[in-house]
């Protein structure tokens, strides 16, 4: 069922951003200037203070580790799974900053990358917000041979995406916004160009259409706009997530989605379920693997 009733959906938006530009700039400065040991001594506070203070995100965190592992989950489950998060966080200082040398990146599937590079037609990237989206933005920028554009919102946690945006002003001029007039005139434009489109496909703005899927055993709400979208350009979409593996490991996977979405607009409704009940599928694959990765802290099932 298909539905522009999202209000649980993107109840994240309504969230409180936590983090202060002055908190930032303090972790920044000590990544950058005493070094990637010191800042991740010091996550272990952050970590346990946002645990002790963050209850609505503690519970679904408990919510969430109890559906992907089938048990009942430990505060320390909750603390790890905080600190995943933290991590990647920390690490979008480095990354941004195309100081690939702390880490350790592997492409699994990467010659669909260059597959679809050869056709010089673009295509949707389709993630989520499992582990790292900002590894693959970065090699976007960073290497020439994969020109990459993010539609993505900007409104939600200004301060962290300003405070990032300005440690590489080149990624923040990739994004595109959804929700614009110029919007899919910007996104056709750079498809016809050749870029990969960069989106994710876990949360729902508002006003978007959505439809209800199973994910980790109950029912939860996905954005219908990946595949309106893929739909309308005629694109093929390729999965990617980037998952942060501890320490200083990544591994990015691609895998083959769709060569091109053409809806039938008798069945669109029950055609757009199907897609996305397929990338839910997907999506919890990826997430048992990594378990910790999984980064949205609102009642996703509610």
């Amino acid at each position: 069922m298909m539905s522009t009733k999202v209000l649980h959906a993107h109840r994240w938006a309504a969230l409180p951003e936590r983090g202060t530009p002055a908190s930032l700039r303090l972790i920044a400065w000590i990544a950058l200037h005493v070094g990637r040991w010191a800042a991740r001594l010091l996550l272990y506070p952050i970590t346990l203070y946002f645990v002790v203070s963050g209850h609505a995100a503690r519970r679904v965190s408990y919510d969430y580790l109890r559906r992907v592992g089938n048990r009942r989950p430990r505060w320390w489950h909750v603390f790890r799974h905080f600190h995943c998060f933290a991590a990647t966080i920390l690490d979008r200082v480095y990354l941004l900053r195309g100081e690939f040398e702390h880490f350790n990146v592997t492409l699994h599937g990467k010659e669909m990358l260059h597959r679809q590079m050869e056709t010089d037609r673009g295509c949707i990237l389709l993630g989520a917000h499992l582990g790292s989206f900002e590894v693959l933005r970065t090699l976007g920028v960073t290497q020439r041979n994969f020109p990459l554009k993010v539609l993505m919102d900007v409104e939600h946690n200004q301060n962290v995406t300003r405070f990032l945006d300005a440690l590489n002003p080149k990624i923040a001029s990739t994004v595109i916004i959804p929700d614009r007039p110029d919007t899919l005139l910007r996104v056709k434009e750079s498809l016809d160009a050749g870029f990969f489109i960069g989106m994710l496909g876990d949360r729902a703005l508002s006003g978007d259409k959505t439809t209800e899927c199973q994910f980790l055993g109950a029912p939860a709400v996905f954005p219908a706009g990946p595949i309106l979208l893929a739909g309308m350009m005629h694109c093929p979409i390729i999965l990617f997530f980037g998952l942060y593996r501890g320490g200083k490991r990544y591994d990015i996977y691609f895998e083959q989605f769709a060569h091109e979405i053409i809806l039938n607009r008798e069945h669109r409704t029950e055609e757009i379920h199907d897609w996305m009940q397929r990338y839910a599928r997907r999506l919890e694959h990826y997430a048992r693997l990594a378990p910790y990765n999984w980064f949205n802290f609102y009642p996703f099932w509610e």
